[in-house]
């Protein structure tokens, strides 16, 4: 992939005047631009991008550093119009372009040419985030792009299994020596206590009950309470405990990027 991003819009003309506007900032800043993933439909009619902006870290305190770009083409009136807009984490503005028509699984980053997922459970959620359809309702996000470099997002999430515990937060934190990061989702019963953790940090990132390692916790949990030390039922593992029940960048992906 070319360290520009290439918007296929030789010989076209905008057809309204934000799509001209988009085409100025484009052309002004493609030095700070860089592409990090990239779809083309086949017919040439329409691409989907995600780009770092370089220029976030001198902007405002905690902007995001990402940028989901969506181009529809008219190749007969030889005109295009550009949809775009700022994320905090690159599995969001994934979400937006899918959004827009993009196949989510088509627009991922390529691999070995970017900082890595640190481990499967990371993998997993930003799957989860790109898949999520209109489950997740942003409702805050901050870029710390400094040590410690993170990113954290807040959400509401409407999904039923989240329904006692609706407001998530996702932190992604990278570690630039390793050149890894991890993403974690938190569960919270309503935005303060969300808010709470974020200025306290006194304890760990409460996991959704429904992660599967939560699950997993329970089971060797309900087995360890067994008296007679044979597996417990199904029923004794199954049902979640008594209480809350779940639902929902941390610094930048380094990957080269802004939202």
């Amino acid at each position: 992939m070319s360290n520009t991003p290439n918007f296929r819009l030789d010989g076209l003309t905008p057809a309204d005047d934000s799509s001209a506007e988009a085409e100025g900032d484009v052309e002004l800043w493609d030095d700070l631009f860089s592409p990090l993933a990239e779809h083309h439909t086949p017919d040439g009619k329409q691409s989907f991008l995600v780009i770092h902006d370089g220029s976030a870290t001198w902007g405002i305190p905690g902007a995001p550093q990402f940028i989901a770009l969506h181009i529809n083409r008219d190749l007969t009136a030889r005109t295009f119009r550009i949809e775009q807009a700022d994320h905090p984490t690159v599995p969001f503005a994934q979400l937006w372009l899918a959004g827009r028509g993009c196949p989510p699984d088509a627009i991922q980053l390529p691999e070995d040419q970017h900082i890595e997922p640190a481990d499967a459970l990371t993998t997993r959620i930003e799957r989860q985030i790109r898949h999520s359809g209109t489950r997740y309702e942003t409702k805050d996000h901050y870029t710390h792009d400094a040590v410690p470099y993170e990113t954290w997002v807040m959400v509401r999430d409407s999904d039923p299994s989240a329904a006692t515990l609706p407001v998530r937060i996702f932190l992604e934190e990278t570690d630039l020596d390793a050149f890894t990061y991890t993403l974690r989702e938190g569960a919270f019963r309503d935005g303060t206590s969300a808010n709470q953790w974020l200025f306290d940090r006194d304890t760990a990132l409460p996991e959704p009950p429904e992660h599967p390692v939560s699950a997993d916790r329970r089971t060797r949990a309900a087995l360890a309470r067994s008296t007679t030390g044979r597996p417990a039922t199904a029923a004794s593992v199954s049902a979640p405990p008594a209480g809350p029940a779940p639902s929902p960048g941390a610094p930048s992906h380094r990957r080269g990027g802004r939202s």
